[in-house]
């Protein structure tokens, strides 16, 4: 069997995506919440979230079976800052390939101050369908960008923390982060 060395991959990585042969690079990133998957192709970041072991395929599935993973320094940075309380925003590029309704609720939802809430009834009010709260709920479980695109800020109607595809310890954690004022 044969080895490479680090810097023949090293090299072999660079080339591929210097020759345009990679759709979409993923890294692993550590956080407080437990390991992300991170990735982004040449648009920007694609996904974001929490459900490591089917996020490969996800991502060839819906981006190209050319996956490379690869370190990805500026999205791990603004992680790391956020977390540790030193940034509020993301300057991250986007690349979304959802469903129209699903784009205009995560543009509205991009739009949810950092340490504030929304509830999916008011989200749903802002994209122009007041009686869409729970699409608006189906779009939050499925956003693809998570903390990036802050579906942990949308609370019910009455105040609680409801559904977060990484768990409701997860949302009232990030909450808290942000100094959001949650229900006792």
């Amino acid at each position: 069997m044969m080895t490479v060395t680090s810097d023949l991959d090293a090299r072999f990585r660079a080339a591929a995506l210097a020759t345009g042969l990679v759709d979409a690079r993923y890294d692993l990133v550590d956080s407080p919440l437990g390991e992300l998957f991170v990735a982004v192709t040449d648009r920007g970041l694609c996904r974001l979230g929490y459900r490591i072991e089917t996020a490969e395929e996800d991502l060839a599935r819906v981006f190209g079976s050319r996956v490379l993973r690869s370190p990805l320094d500026t999205v791990r940075r603004e992680l790391d800052e956020y977390f540790a309380g030193r940034r509020q925003a993301f300057d991250l590029s986007l690349d979304l390939r959802v469903a129209p309704f699903n784009e205009q609720v995560l543009h509205e939802l991009a739009r949810v101050p950092y340490g504030r809430t929304e509830t999916y009834g008011g989200l749903a009010a802002k994209v122009g369908h007041p009686r869409a709260a729970r699409a608006v709920g189906t779009v939050m479980n499925r956003n693809p960008i998570a903390i990036v695109l802050p579906c942990h800020r949308i609370i019910g109607a009455n105040g609680s923390l409801t559904g977060y595809a990484g768990g409701l310890d997860r949302k009232r954690t990030l909450l808290q982060l942000e100094g959001a004022t949650l229900p006792l």
